[in-house]
């Protein structure tokens, strides 16, 4: 069965338009005949969304019941039998409730699309996996709610839906994104101008990047030329807080220079000695290497034979990037000992090595 084609509105925050946009593209494709169903839309209490609607036909949600409690989600179900042209379902990084066949909507997405169901979907920009901590940093928020960047690859379609930081202000102090009473707090943390210039960056470049490499996935030769320089990165990560971050860098960087991903920890002991905050960070790297499609090394060696031990898996691997953390106590040790970096150098050749500061 042919694949469905997904269209992807996105958005550097709430309130842009990418629902309305969504549903405004929906009366279109009414008027050319198709059939066009909503699978799931949330309107926030916007009373320009709430009217787009019209007289869309919306597919009834599957309540879910968990410990005496009521939850309404996306009845895939109903759409796989309904077989509409086109379904459209808002809220993409949505974590599903507790009992549902599957823990994502995005993933709920892909059974509709492998159904040969075309779907039009919304999600904003901070919901990516690998911006992850960048947006932390932007907003002081971590968001929670997160899909992976491999699925922004998966659409046909990527249409950013854009206003200015001003007037997405402006939207605010008018009532249409949220109450009244939430009005004045968001417009003094999340929604300020900055926050919202600097996400609206990241989401332009975003997109930018991904279109970029769908260009680059139509045009590429199907034989490689066997003279051109393959870059292969490789990120260093220990067991602690930072592993993310390092990752999330080490991601970005591979995909836009369309290069191998490999994540490397090294442990000085058995796993089964692991601290339970160690076991859970091995845990996250093993996960983030399935979401990034990069292969996961787990290299038991001691903490003498460090800087070896990397420089032989670089070697091995032919890395032509290295990402390194460094924290300020690892600093003051270099100044004692000698630089980890240089001893790499030393025994390694066309190794570009990039050293990230930590957080902790």
């Amino acid at each position: 069965m042919k694949r469905g084609h997904l269209r992807l509105y996105i958005g550097a925050a709430p309130g842009v338009g990418k629902t309305y946009k969504m549903l405004a593209d929906a009366h279109g494709l009414v008027r050319e005949g198709k059939a066009v169903y909503i699978g799931l839309i949330e309107t926030h209490g916007r009373h320009e969304t709430e009217a787009m609607i019209g007289d869309l036909p919306i597919i009834p949600l599957l309540t879910i019941d968990y410990k005496g409690h009521s939850f309404e989600e996306v009845n895939v179900d109903a759409i796989v039998a309904l077989r509409p042209d086109v379904v459209l379902i808002d809220e993409l990084a949505h974590t599903n409730a507790p009992g549902s066949l599957r823990a994502k909507r995005y993933q709920d997405v892909q059974v509709i699309l492998e159904h040969g169901i075309d779907v039009y979907a919304a999600v904003n920009i901070q919901h990516f996996e690998s911006l992850l901590m960048m947006v932390k940093g932007i907003t002081g928020v971590e968001v929670r709610e997160r899909i992976p960047d491999l699925f922004l690859s998966q659409a046909d379609e990527i249409l950013l839906v854009d206003v200015t930081p001003q007037t997405l202000q402006e939207r605010m102090k008018q009532g249409k994104i949220y109450r009244k009473d939430k009005i004045e707090q968001s417009l003094n943390s999340f929604f300020t101008l900055t926050n919202l210039s600097s996400l609206r960056e990241v989401a332009l470049r975003q997109v930018a990047d991904e279109v970029d490499e769908q260009v680059y996935r139509a045009t590429k030769n199907v034989v490689e030329d066997p003279t051109r320089l393959q870059e292969r990165i490789m990120v260093c990560v220990k067991l602690n807080g930072n592993a993310r971050k390092l990752m999330y860098r080490g991601f970005r960087m591979a995909s836009r220079l369309k290069a191998k991903l490999y994540i490397m920890t090294i442990l000085d002991r058995d796993e089964a000695r692991l601290s339970k905050q160690e076991a859970e960070v091995l845990r996250v790297i093993r996960e983030s290497g399935t979401s990034f499609q990069a292969e996961v090394l787990i290299v038991q060696t001691s903490k003498q034979r460090l800087d070896k031990r990397i420089t032989e898996i670089a070697n091995e691997k032919r890395i032509t990037q290295l990402i390194l953390g460094q924290s300020a106590r690892t600093r003051w040790q270099e100044v004692r000992r000698g630089s980890i970096v240089n001893a790499i150098m030393r025994d390694t050749k066309n190794l570009d090595i990039h050293v990230v500061s930590d957080d902790i």
